[in-house]
């Protein structure tokens, strides 16, 4: 059901969860070979990047994301390689986003910026007079849906969501970033995916 409404921003493959593919450069990186950990950046910063996107939106990505390959640089040394690479900065993008989110929390609770909630309330309006071409919605559209529907979730459930149905990333590994029992993501999974579904329902679009 949630896989056909996010077609439009689904863009990764599944990691492999075998051999860890990245383990040789995160050797090279711990010998002192900062080209080594280049080639980690060029590797996962797309994937990086695309997760703190749907967990915090755009408002400083640059900045997220080059505290996340910042974090993880530092931490190398503390890495265990009998881990899988992905999943730990997967983590650390995880704890990232958190950070920024409990910022941006606490300044929407000391601030409200009249501007924002004028701008939400005309696209309230505009949704709901043009329902009828909720079929032929365009990528950027969806996005944006997306972006509204994810930011009613909590915490918890939208990180599971964007790892999962928009990341791709296979439950388990999803129990490892987060650290709680498969268990727990497969409801976190159930109750994010029927709140979205309502979101968009009341949006208009047809599921």
């Amino acid at each position: 059901m949630f896989n056909t409404v996010t077609t439009h921003i689904k863009h990764h493959n599944p990691p492999n969860l075998g051999v860890d593919p990245d383990l040789s450069l995160v050797q090279a990186c711990l010998q002192g070979d900062s080209y080594a950990f280049k080639k980690l950046y060029q590797r996962h910063h797309q994937k990086v990047r695309s997760t703190l996107f749907q967990l915090c939106g755009s408002d400083g990505l640059d900045d997220l994301v080059q505290d996340v390959f910042l974090r993880a640089w530092k931490g190398l040394p503390k890495f265990r390689q009998t881990a899988q690479f992905a999943t730990w900065l997967y983590r650390i993008a995880f704890n990232v986003a958190s950070d920024r989110r409990k910022v941006l929390a606490k300044m929407r609770s000391q601030s409200i910026s009249v501007e924002d909630e004028q701008l939400a309330n005309l696209a309230d309006v505009d949704l709901g007079r043009n329902s009828d071409y909720q079929p032929a919605l365009t990528q950027m559209h969806y996005q944006d849906l997306m972006q509204r529907g994810l930011a009613h979730l909590s915490d918890d459930h939208r990180a599971v969501l964007v790892l999962h149905d928009l990341e791709e990333l296979p439950q388990k590994e999803i129990a490892e970033i987060l650290a709680i029992p498969v268990g727990t993501v497969k409801s976190r999974l159930f109750h994010a995916r029927s709140a979205i579904k309502k979101f968009l329902a009341a949006q208009g679009v047809e599921l």
